[in-house]
């Protein structure tokens, strides 16, 4: 059975002082997370950082530290966790954004003796078209139909799984994704050979919500404030998930029991096992069907600012890398041996 993720529930820290409003230190930051409207899979990661960085200093409170706190910290970091580029920089804007925004207090960044490290640039790893084929054929179920909308239409995997019914367009063959990465919403194709299992698969999941609503319950939680301005809604059909969790949770702040959507691990497994029963020497994760996509829609002929669209990439640079992995165009150097 899938598991279900964790929905945002009120954290409480044992460290730091109350506020004069009785808030913890980690619950003032993670509301000054919401305000800046960050993502919750950010959210978690910041509040993890801040957390490692107070128990390193023996759950000393952040205000009576600072740059050399930081400085210590960051190079444990890199001397004795070998922490990779994207490691570092996430901690550094944890802990930056706790001084900045939740502490008010503003560091002498001068005197930080670290670089913020730069990112290697990484070539995607890209399935052929049969090898992709061949993997999600040894899938079944929502896994299977999830797997066919990656390579499909190249969405990441959380825009896989917060997909709701009123996001899939039929009629226009269309899938529209809101609040992607960097919270921009965008366009992409439904492919045809899915339409009719999603059409399958939504009449099911619309029969489990019947029941959901018979038992009591048949509740999913809304973006942003849209709760507050559609009081019903979160009780809609076209609002509910499209991959829904086999189990129900009770929100912790509200006290409605709701349904979420799968969790992404699960997913991850399922794609996992089926590329070791189609035995394949790659490592294959979500994200490889997406690098797939877009690979071979490159060397399909399309135009590269097209599929910079349809992925959702801010610079057309960021498309670029999947030109080192085509067959073809002045990246096809020929080698001296085969001369």
């Amino acid at each position: 059975m899938a598991e279900t993720s964790k929905p945002r529930n009120t954290l409480s820290s044992p460290m730091g002082t109350s506020s004069p409003q009785g808030k913890k230190l980690l619950d003032q930051f993670r509301d000054n997370i919401r305000l800046k409207q960050y993502s919750y899979r950010t959210e978690k990661t910041y509040i993890q950082w801040v957390r490692e960085y107070i128990l390193f200093h023996n759950k000393r409170h952040p205000r009576e530290m600072g740059v050399t706190e930081i400085n210590q910290f960051i190079t444990h970091l890199v001397v004795e966790r070998k922490a990779s580029a994207s490691t570092q920089n996430q901690a550094i804007s944890a802990i930056l954004f706790l001084y900045r925004n939740t502490l008010h207090i503003e560091l002498d960044q001068s005197s930080l003796n670290f670089i913020r490290p730069k990112k290697g640039k990484r070539v995607p790893n890209v399935l052929s078209a049969q090898e992709a084929r061949a993997v999600i054929s040894n899938m079944t179920g929502s896994y299977k139909l999830m797997a066919q909308i990656m390579y499909g239409s190249g969405l990441r995997l959380v825009e896989c799984l917060r997909l709701r019914v009123k996001d899939i367009d039929f009629e226009n063959h269309r899938i529209l994704v809101y609040d992607g990465k960097g919270g921009d919403d965008r366009v992409t194709m439904l492919p045809d050979s899915v339409i009719a299992p999603m059409r399958q698969h939504l009449a099911q999941i619309k029969a489990m919500h019947q029941k959901d609503l018979v038992a009591g319950h048949g509740s999913v939680q809304m973006p942003f404030a849209l709760d507050k301005k559609y009081p019903a809604a979160h009780k809609q059909w076209i609002w509910q998930f499209i991959f829904p969790a086999p189990t129900l949770y009770t929100e912790t702040e509200t006290g409605i029991t709701r349904r979420h959507h799968i969790h992404e691990t699960a997913l991850q497994k399922a794609i996992r096992a089926a590329a070791k029963i189609t035995k394949l020497d790659k490592r294959v994760t979500p994200h490889t069907f997406r690098h797939s996509f877009a690979t071979h829609l490159l060397q399909n002929g399309y135009d590269i600012r097209t599929v910079q669209e349809l992925l959702g990439h801010k610079d057309v640079k960021t498309t670029m890398i999947y030109t080192h992995v085509l067959q073809r165009g002045g990246l096809a150097v020929k080698s001296p041996l085969d001369s």
